[in-house]
């Protein structure tokens, strides 16, 4: 079976996980929308025993995100459901006995590879499925005043649109905005290596 694997992924994990760390503090259950490859999904399960990790993704990623749910033997790290952005996520969460139990939610490397529409999407399944006082967690790369924090960041831009035109770095403000309107508040934006940034928010 050919397995995926992310070199980013292991690169930003222990940053990520420093942040997490005390994000997630009181968090029991985590919902993880857009697992890939699995990787965050076993380094942050290992480091993070108090909480159960629930990976969710597209079918077409579960092969490498079982697979290495298995290898790791970790009990805390669910098998992954799928969820898609196009679709209300109560449905899959009922089902899976997740519906109003959410008190965290990860996602890394998605609201820029997905359109506007799914980020916007994303942002209405995290209203209706994160309970009063649950974590939001986002990492990637922003945008701030509608300028590009590096020119890297410029540079993975254009390859973002030249692959996907509705794709692309979304600027802060619109993100906070959004989040805003779903009742969350921004506690923390945290720099990360690569011209990233891990978003903490809490549920009002």
């Amino acid at each position: 079976m050919d397995i995926a694997f992310s070199q980013a992924c292991e690169n930003n994990k222990q940053p990520i996980f420093t942040v997490l760390q005390g994000a997630f503090a009181k968090t029991k259950r985590v919902l993880e929308i857009g697992s890939g490859t699995g990787q965050h999904g076993v380094f942050f399960a290992e480091h993070l025993p108090q909480l159960c990790w629930q990976p969710s993704d597209l079918l077409v990623n579960h092969a490498s995100i079982n697979y290495r749910r298995q290898s790791s033997g970790l009990t805390n790290l669910l098998a992954p459901i799928v969820l898609d952005l196009e679709q209300p996520w109560q449905a899959v969460l009922t089902k899976s006995s997740l519906q109003g139990i959410i008190d965290g939610v990860f996602t890394a490397n998605t609201l820029h590879i997905v359109s506007c529409s799914l980020v916007s999407k994303f942002f209405t399944g995290v209203k209706q499925n994160l309970v009063k006082g649950g974590v939001l967690c986002i990492y990637g790369p922003f945008n701030y005043q509608r300028k590009f924090t590096s020119q890297s960041n410029a540079n993975f831009d254009l390859w973002l649109k030249g692959r996907d035109e509705e794709s692309g770095i979304r600027d802060i403000e619109w993100i906070e905005n959004l989040a805003h309107e779903a009742g969350l508040f921004l506690l923390s934006d945290n720099p990360m290596p690569a011209n990233n940034r891990l978003l903490v928010f809490i549920m009002n």
